[in-house]
């Protein structure tokens, strides 16, 4: 029988660990948390220092028997927990339960799941440490405060089943605050002339830009200053007035941290924040890998830094040289400042052996864990590489008293670029521009003046990596928050995402006036930073968990009883639809449910009628000529179904593309083979096929 007990949140974390110890040790999961506040009441006696009321959570019974009967049989036992808060919070939990003194050095810790980490770890146990504890003990009594004292405010004043969290309260405000940006914007007229030259004895050519008169910038604000310009250009030569040559030097990103991660996987893969994580987390607790067993690929996948430890570094160094050469390394080590020195604990999210490259193992990974792990794996190997190198050339080019600009780089050595390069929000980046060989001094051959007329355009909605990346940028939550909150205003019907944008709700919008009118600190970005500052503060020891709930809450209360007394009554109208109730003829509305949006009678509850909500696919049916939806399955993925199911049974997990077969006329499917795209036809009966061509991935 094993006399070492090793206790971890979940059964794959279980199933990696025991590969990697021998039989003395008995490894078992508590799945997850197993104590805390209860759901019916607040839990937190206020009057009592903001003393927790901790339950065992319903359901854990079974599980924490277990645990408790395995301990009673174990000489020693280790808490193998995540190496965060929350991690060191659940060993603090499972060492009440278990009866483990306080001052025992039963907690242990690995920024990876692999054979070295792990023995490593087995062999330095600590003492839970309190101040990590209790800095998530604040944040959780912080979070339930909010939410047992603001919400039946909202269920009275507004509508009943509405909440406020703290934190998710601010990401609501960034989205409604920028949908008014957008609604009260008003677009500005602007022109742009660019020309297309070529030199005389050449058959190339390149794009200068208008630049302005005399050598100074001029801007362009309508037609007739475009016109006037023309006019006095008509006729004259394109001048080389001014050439100069340089180098530019690009360096690679740093490896991931948590937000970055989550930026990228939905730019790239088009992954959820929720997504990432739950692929992110399979990938750290451990894949079995044939040949090798199993095997945590990844570090720690919630984390705010991006050092890179000196075994690992030395690694990807000599996997690089060999695979690349030497000339794809840089000159020096790099090493990438974080913004938080008190984040430094863990590493960046990296491999956890490099040599394991993504395309060796696909075999033994699910579609999306490949997708991720190559993107982690290339992502940490290209920030150790050399830089891209690029020649630049910048001419400013004269026609009468006006100049024109043409910028064009090209590419010299390639560096890290031939493995990653990072994506960005932003789109329209610079078309290359092949500059060719200039003289100072020769006229250029005019091949084509466009002058085009623009509006400044509003600011764009946020998207699930934009949003990611304003709240780290801000300071508001962490990373293992970021998922977590935008899974909720979602799920409460306060944003709906419309593609990959992020939009507010008529609902949204009510609660986030609420929120800001009466409940100012709570959804203000910089108090919910230095809120923030202080959990740090209370993680490093600097501050007491306390004083800090104590500093929150005092003028917290008082606004509480002017919220109560001022708000008044909010109706929250429903939003009306065409589609017309066929029991009683009214015109049906929106109704939201926590399983999403569907359409209901305003009757109710005389009248009790309500149905989905389907999203027409603009094509008839192959079968019968209906109208085809895009439904969706009960685990989401979604399909093609015909309007007159079930007497028809047209369904298709493909969908329609803008096509229609040469042969029969009906839609052509669009079915993806890897990286190839095949269109065929709805119709059964067609046998036309033909290749498609797929959009470059961005």
């Amino acid at each position: 029988m094993a006399d070492k007990l090793v206790i971890v949140e979940s059964p794959a974390k279980a199933h990696t660990i025991s590969k990697f110890l021998g039989k003395d040790y008995k490894i078992i999961a508590s799945v997850g948390h197993v104590r805390d506040l209860p759901k019916s009441q607040m839990g937190v006696d206020i009057e009592n220092n903001f003393e927790p009321k901790y339950i065992t959570i319903r359901g854990k019974g079974d599980v924490i028997s277990k645990l408790k009967k395995e301990a009673k049989n174990a000489k020693k036992i280790y808490l193998a927990t995540d190496p965060d808060r929350e991690g060191e919070a659940i060993s603090w939990h499972l060492a009440y339960l278990l009866n483990i003194d306080s001052k025992e050095k039963c907690r242990v810790t690995f920024n990876e799941i692999t054979k070295n980490a792990v023995k490593n770890a087995m062999k330095e146990p600590r003492e839970i440490n309190l101040d990590l504890v209790n800095a998530q003990q604040a944040r959780r009594i912080l979070d339930r405060i909010v939410g047992y004292k603001i919400s039946p405010i909202l269920w009275k004043k507004v509508k009943k089943g509405l909440s406020a969290g703290r934190v998710q309260s601010v990401a609501t405000r960034l989205i409604c605050d920028r949908e008014e940006e957008i609604e009260k914007f008003v677009p500005e007229e602007y022109w742009t002339i660019d020309a297309v030259l070529q030199k005389k004895d050449e058959k190339g050519s390149f794009n200068a830009k208008f630049y302005g008169k005399d050598g100074k910038k001029m801007e362009l604000k309508s037609e007739d200053d475009v016109k006037r310009i023309l006019e006095n250009i008509k006729g004259k030569p394109f001048i080389v007035q001014k050439i100069k040559k340089g180098e530019k030097k690009k360096s690679p990103a740093p490896p991931f941290i948590t937000s970055t991660m989550q930026q990228e996987a939905a730019r790239k893969l088009g992954f959820s924040t929720k997504k990432t994580m739950i692929v992110a987390q399979q990938l750290y607790e451990g894949i079995d890998i044939k040949g090798v067993g199993a095997l945590g690929l990844v570090t720690y996948i919630r984390t705010d830094s991006t050092r890179i430890s000196d075994e690992a570094q030395q690694d990807v160094i000599q996997f690089i040289k060999e695979k690349y050469g030497e000339k794809y390394l840089p000159t020096e080590k790099r090493v990438f400042k974080n913004k938080n020195a008190s984040q430094d604990a863990h590493e960046c999210i990296r491999p956890s052996q490099v040599n394991m490259d993504p395309d060796s193992i696909k075999d033994s990974l699910t579609k999306d864990q490949y997708k991720l792990y190559k993107l982690i794996w290339s992502r940490f190997v290209s920030s150790q590489m050399a830089s891209a190198e690029y020649d630049t050339i910048s001419t400013d080019i004269t026609i009468g008293d006006y100049t024109f600009k043409a910028n064009g780089q090209m590419l010299k050595f390639p560096g890290f670029t031939v493995l990653y390069q990072e994506s960005k929000d932003e789109e329209g980046e610079e078309k290359e521009n092949d500059i060719p060989d200039l003289i100072e001094g020769e006229e250029l051959k005019q091949k084509k003046i466009e002058p085009k007329q623009h509006f400044t355009q509003p600011p764009p909605r946020y998207t699930e990596a934009s949003l990611v990346k304003t709240l780290e940028e801000k300071g508001i939550g962490r990373p293992s928050t970021y998922a977590p909150i935008i899974t909720t205003i979602l799920a409460r019907g306060y944003v709906v995402k419309d593609g990959k944008t992020l939009m507010p709700t008529e609902l949204g919008k009510i609660v986030n006036d609420i929120m800001k009118t009466y409940f100012q600190d709570i959804v203000d970005v910089e108090f919910t930073a230095q809120l923030e500052k202080k959990l740090d503060d209370i993680e490093e020891g600097y501050k007491k968990w306390v004083d800090v709930m104590q500093s929150f809450y005092s003028p917290f209360a008082k606004v509480l009883e002017e919220a109560e007394e001022k708000i008044g009554n909010v109706e929250v109208p429903d939003e009306v639809t065409d589609e017309i109730c066929e029991k009683c003829g009214r015109n049906m509305v929106i109704k939201m449910s926590r399983f999403g949006k569907f359409l209901a009678c305003p009757g109710f509850p005389e009248c009790r009628n309500a149905r989905p909500i389907l999203e027409e696919a603009g094509v008839k049916c192959p079968k019968c000529g209906g109208k085809v939806y895009i439904k969706k399955s009960k685990k989401g993925k979604k399909y093609l179904g015909c309007e007159n199911n079930p007497t028809c049974s047209f369904m298709s997990w493909d969908m329609p593309s803008k096509e229609s077969c040469p042969k029969c006329g009906n839609f052509l499917l669009k079915k993806y083979l890897g990286k190839k795209v095949q269109l065929k036809c709805s119709n059964e009966e067609c046998d036309f096929i033909k290749d498609g061509e797929r959009k470059k991935e961005e």
